[in-house]
């Protein structure tokens, strides 16, 4: 671990004003927009040949298919449905399908290129890919989503494949969704084939430790990071914002780790309790009610609220594009640990920097589920199975082993945690891509 001075010069030296500034003069609220200033900012820095950074700016493929269904009611209803390949240079291609009625082909190529950087960052030996599904899976009934899955898939069988194209459940997906998705592929090759996907029940090729792999390693990367700052653990307030598949099992993560969590919301609102709150009363709750709106064991606020609260360490776990230049000057919390994926804007960023609060990117603090989804893809190669200790260890020395890397970036470069972690994915991407040459 890097000594803790490093940590704390990212956190005093940025009242001193932002490093340099990216080739995108101005930004838009556009989650490709931002992927795209990140990325330039980056290559400003390391002089990244201008060949390469037009290679990396440009996703190698994207689809855009029709996904019509029969509704249960009768007649057909048909979906936009999309899947992007970033860059494939150092291996097939990984990343998440969501069903989200907000899903764009923009936002897809944004976290496609997200993906990228997160799993160069990990070492992993893939490239970045997204996909998605416009569409409000609460409002199919489960035949209904079933077939739009299967659609969906058939019409993404020329791209997958565990050696090209290996999909998980993100925003709106989950295990069973993964499984359709392993089945369709399966029957269309005419063998049964687990790693074509990831994230799938243990039944059927699925790896312990991946349900709750991207809270797991958002504990990880919080711990090492109030380890760096000297700060104690069990004088933390810790605010989380969503409650899904990453911000319900991090909110008992943190618990357990010894945080005070004070403050969770999810889509209907939130609740605050500056004691702290009940990981097992929230969760009781949620299962009753549906939400954590309502809960009482502390004060109702809204999503908004949360943002605000004057708490040690705040934790995004639900979409892209929470803080803005709008909000970012009412953030009063010191240190932020993105579990979401894009939830900061670069205007609000530069805020952020400004202000002097520590950004925990989300290409390195939410890299916990795709590095996990690896560990499931190599052992279905294997047909080799491991312990649920075993995951998570292996998990942890990745997590930390990165976060250090990450960390010794920024000292040198003396930049953001973020234009750090952006630096390190880009320079192992760019090096592959130039290892390997052009074809033809």
């Amino acid at each position: 671990m890097l000594p803790v001075r490093g940590v704390r010069r990212l956190l005093d030296s940025a009242t001193r004003g932002h490093e340099g500034r990216s080739r995108v003069s101005s930004f838009s609220s556009s989650p490709w927009e931002a992927a795209l200033s990140q990325l330039d900012e980056a290559a400003r820095i390391i002089q990244l040949d201008e060949g390469v950074h037009d290679v990396l700016r440009t996703p190698k493929r994207s689809l855009t298919v029709a996904v019509p269904i029969k509704l249960d009611e009768g007649g057909v209803r048909v979906f936009a449905g999309h899947r992007v390949h970033h860059n494939t240079s150092r291996g097939p291609s990984k990343g998440g399908i969501r069903f989200h009625p907000a899903v764009t082909l923009d936002e897809i190529k944004a976290l496609a290129m997200w993906m990228t950087w997160k799993c160069a960052i990990m070492g992993i030996p893939y490239g970045g890919a997204k996909g998605g599904v416009a569409v409000d899976p609460k409002a199919l009934s489960r035949g209904e989503l079933e077939r739009l899955t299967r659609r969906y898939a058939s019409e993404l069988v020329p791209l997958l494949g565990p050696d090209r194209d290996i999909p998980a459940p993100d925003v709106g997906t989950d295990e069973q969704v993964m499984a359709w998705i392993m089945d369709t592929y399966s029957m269309n090759v005419g063998h049964s084939v687990p790693g074509v996907v990831t994230g799938k029940p243990l039944s059927v090729g699925g790896s312990a430790g991946r349900g709750e792999a991207t809270s797991r390693g958002v504990m990880y990367i919080t711990s090492a990071t109030l380890k760096a700052l000297g700060r104690a653990v069990d004088e933390t307030t810790v605010a989380i914002q969503g409650y899904g598949k990453v911000g319900g099992p991090a909110v008992r993560m943190l618990h357990e780790l010894g945080c005070r969590v004070v403050a969770v919301s999810d889509v209907s609102g939130g609740v605050y309790g500056p004691q702290g709150l009940s990981p097992t009363g929230l969760s009781a709750h949620r299962n009753e009610a549906g939400t954590v709106a309502g809960f009482e064991g502390g004060e109702a606020i809204s999503n908004a609220e949360l943002l605000e609260l004057d708490v040690d360490l705040l934790v995004p776990a639900a979409m892209e594009g929470q803080f803005t230049e709008e909000n970012a000057d009412r953030v009063r919390a010191r240190v932020i640990v993105e579990a979401a994926n894009g939830p900061t804007t670069p205007e609000a960023d530069r805020i952020f920097h400004d202000r002097g609060i520590l950004v925990v990117p989300d290409i390195l603090a939410n890299a916990g589920g795709v590095t996990v989804s690896y560990f499931e893809w190599v052992q279905d190669l294997q047909a080799y199975f491991w312990s649920e200790d075993e995951v998570n260890e292996r998990l942890r020395s990745i997590m930390e082993g990165s976060y250090v890397d990450v960390l010794a970036v920024a000292e040198e470069r003396k930049s953001t945690m973020r234009t750090a972690a952006t630096i390190l994915g880009v320079s192992r991407v760019a090096e592959a891509h130039v290892t390997r040459g052009l074809f033809p």
